[in-house]
């Protein structure tokens, strides 16, 4: 039962770095420190966006697998959702330097999707 205290570290992980997002959002004021409340933005975000995405995938993988090998749902779904969520900061960011356009964002898509056929084709 070593993935239940995985999945409870990772929910409880979740829940403070959305807890610390919304802080950062309403309490940072992006002009006077700019350099801290981006850094605390984009980190809160990252982390509660990859603990998000890697629980539901976690859920959707033992709903549709019913198999019990819990430790390689869990270390894949992991990894899509850090893959995932580094999509959308590095989109993020692209979007706040006012350089994101719509191939931009279609080869952030390719190069997530192939670093996840590589990993998914090396095991």
């Amino acid at each position: 039962m070593i993935h239940n205290t995985y999945l409870t570290g990772i929910l409880i992980a979740t829940f403070f770095s959305w807890a610390s997002w919304f802080v950062v959002i309403y309490k940072l004021s992006p002009f006077s420190q700019r350099t801290l409340s981006l850094s605390l933005f984009y980190s809160s975000l990252f982390i509660a966006l990859a603990g998000t995405f890697a629980l539901i995938f976690y859920f959707l993988r033992v709903w549709a697998n019913k198999k019990e090998i819990y430790n390689v749902h869990l270390n894949t779904s992991l990894r899509q959702g850090v893959l995932l969520s580094i999509m959308i900061i590095v989109g993020l960011a692209f979007q706040r330097l006012r350089v994101l356009t719509w191939w931009d964002g279609i080869l952030l898509l390719a190069i997530v999707l192939l670093v996840e056929f590589y990993f998914h084709n090396r095991d």
